[in-house]
């Protein structure tokens, strides 16, 4: 019995570590940090008249982009939660890795244009421009919270995406960084738009 329960505990010993390293950790947190400035700095001192400007009848507003990145970001986030109660794939960990650079310059991209998921299109979920942006830097710094304390082997678990096919946690977390540049540069496109009201 004895050599069995040693056995075991060398067994398990034996697994690999796949938690981030300490340089991933940085590196996500400061994206995050950095994206979410960003955010904040585009929205801040419009007038509700510039909130609301649209460019064209099918293109969205300061304030429809502002709500789809808040609602974005507990709803990829949760796509790494559930990701971590999935089966692990470590076989490709390091493939996948090669892909971090290649995926964040994919996600910011803006000459490639993607269809909204139906739960994340803009909607007036929120009172007011200023209301989507105080939910969205709450769940920001839940978000960054959650990458500073997590023990979880993020780079071991995976989920699917539409486009950037299968990511790991740490990679699904970029994506959400990623996510919240792409449509700040989009709300930057907006108020450059010749009839973006002065005030």
């Amino acid at each position: 019995m004895k050599k069995i329960l040693t056995a075991s505990l060398l067994a398990a010993c034996a697994l690999p570590a796949y938690k981030i390293s300490s340089d991933e950790q940085t590196l996500l947190v400061n994206h995050l940090q950095t994206t979410a400035k960003e955010l904040r700095a585009a929205v801040k001192g419009l007038s509700p008249e510039q909130f609301k400007f649209k460019a064209g009848p099918d293109r969205w507003s300061v304030a429809e982009c502002l709500e789809h990145i808040s609602t974005s970001e507990e709803f990829i986030r949760q796509v790494t939660e559930r990701a971590l109660k999935s089966t692990p794939k470590p076989e490709g960990i390091a493939e996948r890795k090669k892909n971090d650079g290649k995926l964040l310059e994919g996600v910011v991209d803006r000459s490639q244009k993607f269809q909204a998921p139906e739960p994340l299109r803009p909607s007036n979920k929120f009172a007011t421009p200023h209301a989507a942006l105080d939910h969205f830097l709450k769940a920001r710094k839940d978000t960054i919270a959650f990458v500073k304390t997590t023990d979880a082997d993020l780079r071991a678990y995976t989920a699917p995406h539409p486009v950037f096919k299968e990511l790991d946690g740490y990679q699904w977390l970029l994506l959400l960084s990623g996510h919240s540049s792409r449509h700040t540069k989009q709300i930057l496109e907006v108020k450059a738009d010749p009839n973006f009201p002065k005030k």
